[in-house]
């Protein structure tokens, strides 16, 4: 999600003189130390592993020691499917200076660099991983709200945090089972371990995770007020009623802010060295109240305005509503905690994610549970409340007292500025796509994933009359320690196909041959992704032992200088035995999106819900002059037409730009206002 702007970034993160300094120790001594963690990380979790053939109900942990290590591809292979991704997006002189600077790479320094890498994956657990957190996310220098968050949608706050709470003592047990893909391949469950109790801790050259093996307690943010809930009485956990009950508590205290405490969480959203000298004098004035943040389970934001749909204007109230899960107004969330539960007043619900312990299947999964848990396990009274008797004897909330000393309230105020700048930048637009799903992709015999990306191709295009780098994210937790590899999903193959759609001369049969090779390059390009056979996180890595090494090296420069102006991701539906789509379709995740990856990009997810409804979430920044949320959005919903439009089973659906010609294409790409893009976007669902 929005690891692509972080992977976009992370060269810089290089380049500065004290990154340089640490880079300096020998690659053979970083290595043998990622070997060293890997082993750790194995031994701390050894005793789960006994159960790995237990019958019917394997734990969480049981099938790790049976998951192969992430191979390292060919390097011969990787530059050469490097070059076939670039050829679309790149003239024929750019190409062919990017393709002798990769022979000349080949021929120098790849035998070199690719022997490093194969050492490392014989020793440590996965010959990336480990990199990619701590160069990808743990070193870059730039806030985290907006660049590295990601939101979800979803009154609700004693029965949700007691369904994450409970989620959290099954996963301390390791009673949730493990994942299967295709139900018989397990999938790596190491990120689960880092859900709660989890706090970036921000550095000035570089952050570090922090995890306590246990908290009992929430920090809870109302009305620029701190304070501390514990959530278990007599060593078990406080019933949802009294959850409810500490919560109330809180929103009728009537004691205000003290200064400069209403807008301190707008620190976690400033540059991360910036934050980390403000924090060394925060921690030796308040370290009890820091320590009540950092050491909580997780952090609950109870908002004071209400957020979600309405029926009076349902397309801005959903882009306010997502919009606030991303970024709030840049000082009510904590965006160094693993996440932030938000509980608005009218009882939505929503959740914002820092990116580097964990991917979105992960957090996803939690999310899934928690909504399904807090609906229909344990369910309301009557009169609304959580079900149960509220307790008299529990002690009222802790209210933290922060002692700021002068010198930092001046960095308070520049961190709320810069925030609010960051915030206001960033244009949300969320819309429902019920015309056909799921079911209809399946009546085509079509990945379903595929035929969205193919289509976002063709919807880019009109939008911006070109093509470009486009990311979208595959997990690799097929491999032990796996997260992602990033998809290149403009082929030559998507482009043929745009280029037909755009071409009043092509037919339909014509059009739709070209569509189902685009589809099976995308299913071939993914398939590789996901068994470790891609191109970014090799290349990546590549470029990291050579600046250990201290080689320059201008074809892996170029490689990660370039920009990913669509970065794209699908957010999976884990465990649709838990919801009755058809029946409570109020109850499913509404998905989740993130900030652009480029400043002149989108950032696209999408969620399939059930089986006729697809839920877009687009980003962009307002200061561009080249995008517009709302315009690739109706462009989406048109593209999506358009495709469906090719099969026999959808030839009922209106085609607005097939066969409008080149010439037309182009006038349309960025030349509608935002007031006419958001009049003409759809709003066809109230699943919200």
């Amino acid at each position: 999600m929005a690891e692509a702007h972080q992977a976009v970034g992370f060269r810089t993160s290089l380049t500065s003189d004290g990154a340089e300094v640490e880079l300096s120790a020998p690659v053979l001594q970083e290595i043998y130390l990622s070997g060293l963690r890997s082993w750790k990380r194995h031994l701390s979790r050894f005793w789960a592993l006994v159960r790995i053939f237990s019958g019917r109900h394997p734990m969480l942990f049981s099938y790790q020691r049976s998951l192969p290590r992430q191979p390292v591809p060919s390097v011969q292979d990787t530059v050469r499917k490097y070059l076939e991704s670039v050829r679309p997006v790149l003239s024929d002189e750019d190409f062919d200076w990017t393709a002798v600077l990769a022979q000349e790479f080949l021929r120098l320094q790849a035998s070199l660099l690719q022997w490093y890498l194969r050492l490392k994956s014989w020793w440590a657990s996965n010959y990336v991983s480990d990199w990619w957190e701590e160069f990808v996310y743990l070193r870059s220098r730039n806030p985290l709200m907006v660049n590295s968050n990601y939101y979800m949608m979803a009154a609700r706050a004693g029965n949700a945090v007691h369904a994450l709470l409970l989620y959290r003592h099954r996963l301390n047990r390791q009673e949730i089972p493990p994942t299967l893909l295709m139900g018989m391949r397990p999938l790596c469950s190491a990120q689960y371990e880092k859900i709660f109790n989890t706090t970036r801790i921000p550095g000035v050259q570089k952050d570090y995770i922090r995890h306590l093996h246990d908290s009992q307690h929430v920090a809870v943010f109302h009305r620029g007020r701190f304070f501390r809930v514990g959530t278990h009485s007599r060593n078990s956990l406080l019933s949802p009623r009294a959850l409810e009950q500490q919560f109330q508590r809180i929103l009728d205290d009537p004691s205000p802010a003290c200064p400069h405490e209403e807008h301190l969480a707008a620190l976690t959203a400033a540059p991360r060295g910036t934050w980390a000298q403000v924090r060394r004098s925060l921690k030796t004035q308040a370290a009890e109240a820091l320590e009540a943040v950092e050491g909580a389970a997780f952090f609950v934001s109870l908002d004071a305005e209400p957020a979600g749909l309405t029926r009076e204007d349902p397309a801005a109230s959903l882009d306010a509503y997502a919009h606030a899960l991303l970024a709030g107004r840049g000082h009510d969330r904590w965006f160094d905690k693993s996440f932030t539960l938000i509980v608005f007043s009218n009882g939505k619900l929503g959740l914002s994610v820092e990116h580097s312990w964990a991917d979105c299947p992960i957090s996803g999964h939690m999310w899934e549970f928690t909504l399904a848990t807090e609906c229909f396990q344990l369910g309301y009274s009557t009169d609304g409340h959580c079900k149960g008797h509220p307790d008299p004897t529990l002690p009222r909330p802790q209210r933290l007292q922060w002692d700021l000393p002068d010198q930092i309230h001046s960095s308070i105020s520049l961190a709320l500025r810069g925030a609010k700048i960051l915030s206001e930048n960033v244009d949300c637009h969320v819309f429902p796509f019920s015309l056909f799903g799921k079911s209809f992709i399946r009546r085509c015999h079509l990945s379903s994933d595929s035929f969205i990306q193919i289509a976002l191709q063709l919807a880019h295009f009109r939008d911006r009359g070109q093509f470009c780098l486009t990311y979208e994210s595959a997990m690799t937790r097929l491999f032990l320690e796996g997260r992602t590899e990033t998809v290149r999903s403009c082929t030559r193959e998507a482009c043929n196909f745009v280029r037909a759609m755009e071409d009043k001369e092509k037919t339909d049969p014509q059009c739709l041959a070209l569509f189902r090779v685009a589809v099976d390059k995308h299913q071939a390009l993914l398939k590789a992704a996901m068994s470790g056979q891609g191109v970014d996180r090799h290349l990546f890595a590549l470029y990291v032992v050579s600046r250990f090494l201290h080689l320059q090296s201008p074809f892996l420069t170029q490689v990660h200088s370039e920009q990913w102006q669509l970065s794209t991701s699908q957010i999976p539906v884990q465990q649709m035995h838990l919801f009755d789509v058809h029946n409570y379709p109020d109850y499913v995740s509404s998905g989740g999106g993130f900030g652009p990856a480029d400043d002149h990009g989108y950032g696209v997810s999408y969620i399939f819900m059930g089986d006729d409804m697809i839920t877009f979430h687009i980003s962009s920044k307002k200061s561009s002059t080249k995008t517009d949320s709302h315009r690739l959005g109706q462009h989406i919903e048109d593209a999506l037409l358009d495709v469906a439009s090719l099969f026999q089973a959808g030839q009922h659906f209106k085609r607005r730009f097939r066969g409008s010609g080149k010439e037309d294409s182009r006038h349309r790409c960025g030349f509608l206002s935002r007031q006419t893009g958001a009049s003409k976007t759809s709003m066809t669902s109230t699943y919200f």
